[in-house]
């Protein structure tokens, strides 16, 4: 199933989310980012917590799945190595990392491990380098490219200014970065699927973006509303209850624009009411502690939890089309049969001409 489940942290796509999308056929996702601080806080500290919760968390969906799991690692975490290293120990199947370029991610693979390295990108130049960089040091090429689009949740690989305009929306990226995986193909005799993310809610949108040429499609908001999603009931509730005018983009911590559902703690925060009084975690390489209008991990954390008072949920452009609380199966099952019919119409048209 050419599906993959968007890796959202923190705590949102965990064992639960990851193994009932990969029981489905698709790639099940776990989210690295704070994965230690989920279940409490490690008296061993931050690093050692997020290592041990990332082994265990990839264990508990090992045991309920024989399908296709893989884990998501920002480029800008501080622990970067820590998690792509427990990943491969544990033999994930695939490693996913963007939010930044993830130029050294080659080197962690010895010889006979399995898993697959996919950076997630938001331009062909930023594909076209990482190719370079991995083929040069490490004679190491992508074994995919999710390119991701200006209607992702989350963090977003663009400038504000750019986020409308039409040569950045993801058909055209796809365009773009499906070249560069053709040049692959024709220099090194490698196929490189494009995995299409950011905005895709149906399985028209599905059939659309395949047509142009990718091979798969990331989802990640379409799934959070589900039973098995394991986020709170209460996060869960805040993306059904989402109208489009609390969809907003939102200046992360993190140093890029992201989209989120807007609240009164973002509220707060742009006031200058959340400023932390000291770095608790030390989780973002770009993140400055004196001069950040809010702590990014308490905020994720809380909203985890379901304190939407103290923290918000990112979210895609579609949040306001998710209107209920379904199970995974009924998401696939949606998206196979809208799937279907745009291919029967397709064939009709064929036979007629």
């Amino acid at each position: 199933m050419p599906i993959i489940q968007g890796g959202m942290g923190i705590g949102i796509s965990l064992s639960g989310l990851a193994s009932a999308v990969a029981n489905r056929g698709g790639v099940g996702v776990i989210a690295t980012v704070g994965i230690g601080l989920v279940n409490g806080y490690s008296n061993q500290g931050y690093r050692i917590a997020n290592i041990e919760a990332l082994r265990k968390e990839i264990q508990k969906a090992r045991k309920l799945t024989s399908g296709i799991l893989g884990v998501n690692i920002m480029s800008v975490l501080t622990n970067f190595s820590d998690m792509v290293k427990t990943s491969i120990e544990e033999g994930i199947d695939i490693i996913f990392s963007g939010a930044g370029l993830p130029l050294d991610l080659p080197k962690y693979l010895s010889k006979g491990v399995k898993t697959k390295l996919v950076p997630i990108v938001s331009s062909s130049r930023a594909a076209s380098i990482i190719s370079q960089k991995w083929k040069q040091n490490f004679n190491y090429l992508p074994d995919a490219f999710v390119v991701e689009g200006p209607k992702a949740g989350g963090h977003l690989g663009f400038k504000p200014a750019e986020i409308d305009q039409e040569e950045k929306k993801l058909e055209n990226l796809v365009l773009e970065v499906k070249q560069v995986a053709d040049e692959i193909q024709e220099n090194y005799q490698k196929e490189v699927p494009v995995i299409a993310a950011g905005g895709i809610f149906t399985g028209e949108d599905i059939h659309k973006v395949m047509k142009l040429g990718a091979s798969a499609v990331q989802l990640g908001t379409r799934f959070v509303a589900t039973t098995e999603c394991d986020a709170s009931e209460t996060f869960k509730n805040t993306i059904i209850e989402a109208g489009d005018e609390k969809v907003q983009i939102i200046k992360s911590p993190v140093g890029m624009p992201g989209r989120a559902i807007y609240n009164n703690f973002l509220e707060e925060a742009v006031a200058g009411k959340r400023k932390p009084e000291k770095c608790s975690f030390n989780c973002i390489k770009s993140c400055n502690p004196k001069t950040t209008l809010y702590c990014i991990c308490e905020a994720l954390l809380a909203a985890y939890h379901g304190n939407m008072a103290d923290g918000f949920a990112f979210t895609g452009a579609n949040a306001s089309r998710v209107t209920k609380m379904s199970t995974v199966n009924e998401v696939f099952d949606e998206l196979e049969a809208e799937y279907s019919e745009c291919e029967k119409k397709d064939i009709a048209k064929t036979d007629i001409g």
